[in-house]
Formats: structure tokens, C-alpha cells, sequence
């Protein structure tokens, strides 16, 4: 039996504090598009939700290696970010980049798990 193929994922999860601009769901929806873009991902389709005028959006970019997602609360400054892409080629920084420069966060905490054979 031959081994699995080598498998390279990488799991970026991230909390933004003091964030503006988190009801904005056509801004949120053109982050999470330029974030693809910026990692080099094939975006399949965005799907979002504004739960109303001054609430939060939860969205997610579809992609072909895997998803962006965010959950939005305005009403203290929060998002919290998940990129979830299987591939080397990918920048997950490039991504968050966009976003952190899209929603100005007074302060970003991030962790980055290896995901597949590769945290083996």
C-alpha cells in the first residue's frame, strides 16, 4: 500500500479588536473578496449574513483549497477570522492583511495550526 500523498494545510485563526466598519456588509463582502484574491485562492461563491442596521455579519468565502469566514459584533469592535487553505502556495498573511488593513483593528491576536499530514 502506498503512503497518502503529502497534504500542506494551514489553519490561521484571528481576533480583531477595535475594528470599525463591522455592520458593513458590502465592505465585509469586498474584504473577504480581495482576501482571496491576496492568498491566491479560487473563490467559489460568498455567502453572508447582516443580522440588521448596527449588528454584526457572519460570511464566508467559499474556495475551491477551502473557506475565509468572519463573524462581526459592532457593538464592541470584534471579528473573528478563520482561513483554512490546503496548499503551500497560498498566503494566508497576504489575506489577512487585506482584512486588517479593510476593518483597522486597534489590535490583532492570531494563531496559525498546521492541519493534514503536515501536523503529523
Amino acid at each position: 500500500m502506498n503512503p497518502p500523498p503529502p497534504y500542506d494545510g494551514r489553519h490561521l485563526i484571528a481576533d480583531l479588536h477595535g475594528c470599525t466598519g463591522l455592520d458593513d456588509v458590502a465592505a465585509i463582502e469586498r474584504l473577504l473578496r480581495d482576501a482571496a484574491t491576496a492568498a491566491g485562492a479560487a473563490l467559489l461563491e460568498i455567502r453572508l449574513h447582516a443580522f440588521g442596521p448596527g449588528q454584526g455579519v457572519t460570511g464566508v468565502a467559499l474556495l475551491a483549497e477551502s473557506h475565509i469566514s468572519i463573524h462581526s459584533w459592532p457593538e464592541h469592535g470584534y471579528a473573528a477570522l478563520d482561513f483554512f487553505l490546503c496548499g503551500a502556495r497560498h498566503d494566508l498573511e497576504a489575506a489577512l492583511a487585506v482584512i486588517v488593513a479593510g476593518l483597522a483593528p486597534r489590535e490583532v491576536a492570531r494563531t496559525t495550526v498546521r492541519r493534514g499530514y503536515g501536523a503529523l
